[in-house]
């Protein structure tokens, strides 16, 4: 959509923005008033009324300001920012359908941004919707080729995208869905070894036109089912860092970097899920 953040590959670290605590130095206070003479109020000059005791109980009952108020982080910002980025991947991805070769452009485009806007400490929400329109472009070009071979795939997976998406999200709501420190860690080093692998299978593909993917449907299909978990838990470190951020009261610009790291997510969801259906696709001809 954190923790904060324990270095999610993605988008890097962050910290929870939670107010700071001013230092103040010691003061030294001498008598402001003198030494009272016998006789004289010592406090004649102090105009300060007292509030009485209705004053303060509405001072006490009067409700905090909120993460909005605060200008901290809350859901509504995620969640806007996200549709945001969203609706920039489905318009770049709806001109790349027809222009097709843009595709190339969304790959390199969406690589390059994609690791500036994960180490980059300040958020940058131009360079994150660029990201989106990059990834968008790239999405279109490869949801057309895919749906020229087997026809009707595209919607087919964004609809498994949306069922998992969702569903991932009602169980982390109801808590039935939890990241734990082993299973970040596992996630870590088999995100890194996919990672490298879609690296070689990029370079074999360009270069010797021979995709590591393809060279057998059933392998093909138990990497992109287990790319397809790896994705599903990257969502739910998102739905948790979302959920940490706002309560820690991060500051409002961090909604940029948590849409980021759910757009990616997302993406790279949709894309596994759009593998695994090809290889079922291509299975069931054979």
């Amino acid at each position: 959509m954190g923790n904060q953040h324990k270095g999610d590959p993605r988008f890097g670290q962050f910290g929870a923005g939670g107010t700071s605590t001013a230092q103040y130095g010691q003061q030294s206070y001498g008598n402001a008033y003198g030494a009272p003479q016998y006789g004289q109020n010592p406090y004649a000059q102090n105009t300060y009324q007292q509030p009485n005791a209705e004053q303060l109980n509405q001072m006490y009952k009067a409700p905090a300001a909120s993460n909005l108020e605060a200008g901290r982080v809350t859901m509504d910002d995620v969640v806007r920012k996200t549709g945001i980025n969203l609706a920039v991947v489905v318009a770049a991805g709806a001109v790349a359908w027809f222009i097709p070769i843009l595709m190339y452009l969304g790959l390199v485009g969406g690589i390059v941004l994609g690791l500036v806007n994960a180490f980059k400490k300040k958020v940058s929400p131009a360079l994150i919707v660029t990201y989106s329109l990059m990834q968008g472009l790239f999405l279109g070009g490869v949801s057309r080729l895919f749906d020229y071979a087997y026809p009707g795939i595209v919607v087919q997976a964004v609809g498994g995208t949306v069922v998992v998406a969702g569903t991932i999200l009602v169980l982390f709501a109801n808590k039935k869905l939890r990241t734990t420190p082993k299973l970040n860690k596992f996630f870590m080093i088999a995100a890194s070894a996919y990672l490298v692998f879609l690296l070689i299978n990029l370079v074999s593909t360009f270069v010797f036109q021979v995709s590591l993917y393809g060279a057998n449907p059933y392998v093909g299909l138990a990497i992109a089912l287990f790319a397809v978990l790896l994705a599903s838990y990257s969502l739910l470190q998102d739905y948790t860092n979302v959920t940490e951020m706002v309560n820690a009261g991060a500051p409002k610009s961090e909604s940029w970097r948590l849409a980021f790291a759910l757009t990616a997510s997302l993406v790279w969801l949709y894309i596994e899920i759009l593998r695994v259906l090809s290889f079922l696709r291509q299975i069931a001809d054979n």
